[in-house]
């Protein structure tokens, strides 16, 4: 029997993938439940597992290639003698980039009905292990579970295959960076300890063409989605002394300024459920949960919104260090789906590059988005005109227009204001 490796839909927006890489190449034997591809969706990298037993017959779509969700990327034959006829019926298959992309299928029944299950981690009692350590894992018939990684969260890489095969290499040249003419494949994440590969310089982008990838398309595909809705902004001024100063005593217990915000939108989020909810056809969804996602910009282009789930509920020192695995995880593309697509309430921030104040853009399947800017001392006077300088900061909230109004949306400011003046010691608790 000769059967079909589809792209499979990895997130309810997906049209199409990308392949990473091929951990399996054409006659290798494939267990069920044995990782053969790393497909690229539009927000990670994911590895996907066989849901049969056989061989890998043909490559249909090689590593680089887009493929359609839904489309055959590879044929399994069951046995041995059957992969003459699984590679000629593959190499009269039609190009899978040029089969029409059907509509985005819910995750689970799309991945159920191309036969492949996807792992989009490996932290549970799994490794975490990069395609090329993978293929050299092979090579070299080494053990991955005798590995401790040394990448991001304990990912495996190509440098801890090659020193426990006692084969240590000096570690490749990264080339210069070139514009293509089609997308190029992914590299795995490289190890924490090399640096970033320095940005291309303008000059060298001038006239020329760049394609988009994954993320950066999803990210026109939101955009898009957003500027239909009618939304209206509410800006704010707060005072961060306070809350700069409890900052100062807890920052070496590992807390960030992100997780700190995050903590006070959520808490206040519990009085406005409103701003907690979203539109849905005829109707307000208020949410169960109150799960804060915060936009985190990546290299090679695009953003992506790692959510803190339940953020009201988690003390201040576990939200921080969830927020750093988060930020990890997202910048080697290791997040799962729910990880960055289950937000209620989105903070964007740009005080970090000394912005004074702008505005967001409303996510989709939210009703709310708070920008903020950097916090800056000020000139200020009080109410006896008396003056003096405190630190600032300015924020602006987006709101969907269909179901929050201006005096929701200010109450919801007036709130946190007080929450970060006068009690941020309550975020400690």
């Amino acid at each position: 029997m000769i059967r079909e490796v589809f792209m499979p839909a990895l997130s309810s927006t997906m049209t199409e993938g990308k392949i990473v890489s091929w951990v399996k190449s054409a006659g290798d034997k494939v267990e069920k439940g044995e990782t053969v591809v790393v497909v690229e969706s539009d927000k990670a990298d994911m590895d996907v597992e066989s849901f049969y037993e056989g061989y890998l017959a043909i490559i249909i779509v090689p590593a680089g290639e887009v493929a359609p969700v839904g489309a055959a990327i590879a044929l399994v034959a069951e046995t041995e003698a059957e992969i003459a006829t699984a590679q000629q019926q593959g190499a009269a298959a039609p190009s899978a980039a040029a089969a029409p992309a059907p509509s985005p299928a819910p995750v689970s029944a799309a991945t159920s009905s191309a036969g492949l299950q996807q792992n989009v981690s490996r932290q549970n009692g799994r490794s975490v292990v990069s395609p090329r350590a993978r293929k050299l894992a092979k090579e070299f018939k080494v053990d991955l579970n005798s590995i401790k990684g040394s990448g991001p969260n304990g990912r495996i890489v190509a440098e801890d295959v090659e020193a426990a095969a006692g084969k240590a290499q000096p570690a490749p040249v990264q080339q210069a960076v070139t514009v293509p003419a089609a997308p190029a494949p992914a590299a795995p994440a490289p190890a924490a300890a090399k640096p970033a590969p320095a940005p291309v310089p303008a000059v060298a982008l001038s006239g020329q063409r760049v394609p988009m990838n994954a993320l950066q398309n999803a990210v026109v595909r939101n955009m898009e989605a957003s500027l239909s809705v009618p939304s209206f902004r509410v800006g704010y001024t707060i005072t961060t002394d306070n809350l700069d100063k409890l900052y100062k005593q807890i920052k070496s217990k590992g807390v960030t300024m992100t997780g700190m915000l995050a903590k006070a939108v959520a808490v206040t989020l519990q009085k406005h459920p409103l701003l907690n909810a979203c539109y849905v056809e005829s109707g307000i969804q208020y949410r169960a949960d109150i799960n804060v996602a915060v936009a985190v910009a990546m290299d090679g282009g695009g953003l992506i919104t790692p959510v803190l789930q339940n953020a009201d509920r988690l003390d201040i020192y576990s939200l921080s260090r969830t927020w750093k695995d988060l930020v990890d995880r997202a910048r080697t593309k290791q997040l799962k789906p729910d990880e960055y697509s289950t937000g209620t309430f989105t903070l964007s921030n740009l005080g970090m590059f000394g912005v004074d104040k702008f505005d967001a853009i409303l996510p989709p399947n939210q009703g709310s988005i708070l920008a903020i800017g950097s916090s800056r001392p000020q000139v200020v006077a009080n109410e006896e005109g008396l003056m003096g300088v405190k630190r600032q900061m300015q924020v602006n909230i987006t709101c969907d227009h269909r179901i929050i109004y201006g005096a929701d949306a200010a109450a919801f400011l007036q709130d946190l204001a007080k929450l970060i003046e006068t009690n941020p010691q309550s975020l400690t608790l």
